[in-house]
């Protein structure tokens, strides 16, 4: 199964609706596992050494730095990106379908943004 890692600034309706929708989804939040207030770098670090694909709203610098990851060769299991005005009820739908429907190596190396249609 996907493992995934809620940045800080992620809306919780959408962690609350995930961990509603799929049963046994292996979702961390960064507040929760001593990283908050933790800056970009050490949330993807964290990520790659624990082989989890971040949700962020951080459109711009989280995806910029995930970006900077891959120029250099460090691993990056993938981060989706969620603009802020798109509602929660149709993130928790896509990110249903990326839980139960795709493989953690489908999403290596790979920046992809919300709504998936």
């Amino acid at each position: 199964m996907i493992r995934l890692l809620a940045d800080e600034n992620l809306n919780n309706d959408i962690v609350r609706g995930l961990v509603r929708r799929v049963q046994g989804v292996d979702l961390q939040r960064v507040q929760d596992i001593g990283l908050r207030g933790a800056d970009d770098d050490a949330v993807l670090e964290h990520a790659a050494r624990d082989g989890r694909i971040v949700l962020t709203h951080d459109v711009s610098t989280l995806v910029a730095r995930a970006y900077e990851r891959l120029a250099k060769g460090e691993s990056m299991p993938g981060v989706i990106a969620i603009p802020q005005d798109v509602p929660v009820g149709a993130v928790v739908a896509d990110l249903v379908l990326v839980v139960e429907c795709s493989s953690s190596e489908e999403w290596s190396g790979q920046v992809r943004y919300l709504p998936l249609r």
